[in-house]
């Protein structure tokens, strides 16, 4: 009788701790969400086309520069990781000069936040000259198109330290690569293309 009488004490207390670890676990959850807002507003599925800011940020890029009689060619915007893995293989595994140091998953780019961009000349050839001055304003075009697009709001792959991508643009939102590859998505409130 006395056993019995201790399993069920024992049972009880099991059936009172359960709970209470429970709902241990799904408060610091919530916690852990609520201190991290980067992560709050995510999605599982990988995004499939430009960012609309920065989109509309690298049509604002092209009418200016444009006005400075700038033809600027945007080369590359939104690539798939399957794309990006291509373009890694190159200079290693396929013939040609290493283009990037990011595989597939490891680029703005693959979450629809970077573009790369050349200049045309009035020829309409495709030229990556960054001494080029096409309007005849004694600056390099290319400079002058970078100094645009930082205006914009875009980070230039030539201010890097390691890696120099001269072509590349791109707008993080404040997001790191290893917080887009935990589904974090650039916030709603930060969604806007107002020119600067």
């Amino acid at each position: 009788m006395l056993a019995l009488k201790k399993q069920k004490k024992r049972i009880g207390n099991f059936l009172f701790i359960i709970p209470l670890v429970l709902i241990l676990i799904f408060y610091i959850q919530s916690s852990q969400e609520h201190d991290n807002p980067k992560k709050q507003n995510h999605s599982d599925s990988f995004p499939t086309e430009l960012n609309p800011v920065v989109k509309k940020r690298m049509n604002q890029l092209i009418q200016q520069a444009a006005k400075k009689g700038i033809a600027v060619v945007i080369t590359d915007g939104f690539r798939s990781a399957a794309d990006q893995d291509q373009l890694y293989k190159k200079g290693r595994t396929v013939s040609g000069n290493i283009v990037t140091n990011a595989k597939g998953g490891e680029s703005y780019h693959n979450y629809g936040l970077a573009v790369d961009f050349a200049l045309k000349t009035p020829s309409g050839k495709i030229i990556w000259d960054m001494q080029y001055d096409g309007n005849k304003n004694g600056k390099s075009d290319w400079y002058e198109v970078v100094d645009l697009a930082k205006n914009l709001g875009f980070t230039w792959g030539g201010d890097w330290v390691k890696f120099k991508d001269y072509p590349h643009l791109q707008m993080d939102f404040g997001l790191s690569i290893a917080d887009l590859q935990n589904g974090a998505r650039p916030d709603e409130s930060s969604l806007t293309a107002e020119s600067k």
